[in-house]
């Protein structure tokens, strides 16, 4: 089955590289996952409810920079409004492996 996209429909889709400044349990979650704030440049900070618990501690992900959708309208989650959707590869078993820079580059660039 095809799913072509047109290049119009794939720019409107806005990915962003950002730096997670702050990961912590979400507590609430029916799924295991981290409340993170992301910062994006110019943009400002944004945050994200991220299912990234399997392969990720809170701490280890402090200073990761990432590839974001930025421009989803804003989602609530439980008690906590995610505003980004953070990007990941999904395994099999479930394992999110964050998508990320090969090199850092400047928070806020779009993905293209």
């Amino acid at each position: 089955m095809e799913n072509n996209l047109t290049w119009p429909e794939f720019m409107k889709v806005d990915m962003r590289a950002g730096t997670i400044l702050e990961a912590v349990v979400f507590e609430k979650a029916r799924k295991p996952a981290y409340q993170l704030i992301l910062d994006f440049g110019e943009l400002g900070a944004r945050k994200s409810s991220a299912q990234i618990t399997k392969l990720y501690r809170p701490e280890e992900l402090v200073g990761k920079q990432v590839i974001a959708v930025v421009n989803f309208p804003p989602k609530q989650i439980a008690d906590f409004m995610s505003e980004c959707l953070v990007l990941g590869a999904v395994g099999d078993d479930g394992e999110v492996t964050l998508l990320q820079p090969e090199r850092p580059v400047e928070n806020g660039t779009r993905i293209a």
